[in-house]
């Protein structure tokens, strides 16, 4: 009788183990899943959606869209459609026909006239539009000699240039020339220099990639002032990250558009953020707009929710361990009473 006694102890040990792991379980399954897909913008955004969208998706789009309009942003509200398209979620069709609307109304001649010269003469564009202008006096090298004279004249008085947009300016230059040289093949470099000028120039940038920037700007121009003149001159030698990340907002614009552009670099916290999204607008192309507006930088990497994630997926692999060996102990104990039962007889 005391054999069987001593089954007691593991069996509520394994029962509590159990209990555990069925708590913890889906929680450990669910890190594992986000740690694994850490380095794929795609499917990171796509586990995550799942949860933010729970449980009502139709009802949380749908919110979305509506606030989208009432924004003013049809480009949005039509992101939002894909990215419900692309989730199997049905919202109602009078919806799809207000985005439709909007978009009708977006491009009204004399609105989309108006937004390209504006984009033209002060550089500042938040669509195809006024970046068409941007790049238009871009190319024409209008709009770098303009950004060069403003913030060099600055310079010369004495006041603070802004480093960002005069080495920006300068290297556009250098990209223009690479663009004619190459028969056209460095457009989406110099499309990605237009859209950080204009994102920058409009607030649009976030607080942590603003900074490397800045950094990048120092070290890309050298100024000097002597007797007012001013002496701006490409570092080539120190262009290479500042080339990469304007070549990934081209990305970004080439796939998700302009606006997704500028969504992504004001929740970006420096180059390796904007890297990941042009990833994530290469594989979801129009859902980009939406999956950021929804996630924010979340869409991107795992943020300071890492180690939390980790913790939960080391309690998940312990309290198995333990259920496990508590069930391997009450096996043990069990074999020797039925051992010592028959012995006994």
């Amino acid at each position: 009788m005391s054999a069987w006694k001593g089954l007691r102890w593991p069996g509520w040990t394994a029962a509590a183990f159990a209990a555990a792991a069925l708590t913890l379980a889906p929680e450990g399954w669910r890190a594992g899943l986000l740690l694994a897909a850490a380095d794929d913008p795609a499917s990171l955004s796509d586990i995550r959606l799942s949860q933010h969208l729970a449980p009502d998706p139709v009802s949380r789009l749908h919110e979305e869209a509506s606030a989208a309009l009432a924004a003013g942003d049809a480009d949005l509200a039509r992101s939002v459609l894909d990215l419900a398209a692309a989730h199997d979620v049905r919202l109602p069709e009078t919806v799809a026909a207000e985005v439709t609307r909007a978009e009708q109304e977006a491009r009204a001649p004399a609105r989309v006239g108006g937004r390209f010269v504006r984009g033209f003469i002060t550089g500042e564009s938040e669509d195809i539009a006024g970046l068409a202008g941007t790049v238009t006096g871009d190319l024409f090298v209008f709009g770098d000699i303009r950004d060069a004279v403003r913030e060099g004249g600055r310079w010369a008085a004495g006041e603070d240039a802004d480093h960002v947009i005069l080495g920006l300016a300068a290297a556009g230059i250098v990209v223009t020339a690479g663009v004619y040289a190459s028969g056209g093949v460095g457009v989406p470099a110099r499309l990605g220099v237009s859209v950080v000028k204009s994102a920058y120039k409009a607030g649009h940038v976030g607080a942590g990639l603003g900074r490397w920037m800045r950094q990048s700007g120092r070290g890309l121009v050298e100024t000097e002032k002597a007797g007012g003149a001013i002496k701006a001159a490409v570092q080539t030698g120190q262009a290479g990250a500042l080339v990469r990340f304007v070549k990934d907002v081209g990305r970004i614009r080439s796939s998700a558009g302009t606006r997704a552009a500028f969504d992504a670099l004001k929740v970006a916290d420096g180059p390796r953020d904007v890297a990941r999204a042009a990833r994530l607008a290469e594989a979801r192309g129009g859902q980009t707009r939406a999956i950021l507006k929804v996630l924010g930088r979340g869409a991107l990497v795992l943020g300071s929710g890492a180690f939390s994630l980790m913790g939960w997926l080391a309690g998940a692999i312990l309290t198995l361990f333990g259920f496990v060996a508590s069930i391997k102990a009450m096996t043990e104990r069990l074999t020797r009473a039925l051992f010592a039962a028959r012995a006994a007889r």
